[in-house]
């Protein structure tokens, strides 16, 4: 059974290890990134901002953006379709 000192030493260890990888200040920088946000994410955008932020995703306005280059896409080609049968 590991005992109270063999613990604490693995936590310690593991600390170390995320620390040296990068995790520990990956998670502050995204973690302060969205507590300067203006706007809080709403609902469950606060776990996608830092999933975000981990993947190195661009800023959440660029999701933003592409969401409604999709929504203008469709509402082109929409358009063109209505157009076509007005050219028959």
């Amino acid at each position: 059974m590991a005992t109270y000192q063999n613990i604490q030493q693995k936590k310690e260890e593991y600390r170390v290890y995320l620390e040296k990888q990068g995790v520990i200040d990956a998670l502050t920088k995204g973690l302060v990134d969205l507590y300067e946000q203006p706007e809080k994410p709403a609902n469950d955008g606060a776990l996608e901002f830092l999933k975000n932020a981990l993947s190195g995703g661009a800023d959440p306005k660029v999701a933003r953006l592409e969401a409604e280059i999709e929504k203008l896409r469709a509402e082109n080609q929409e358009l063109k379709d209505k157009l076509a049968e007005f050219e028959q």
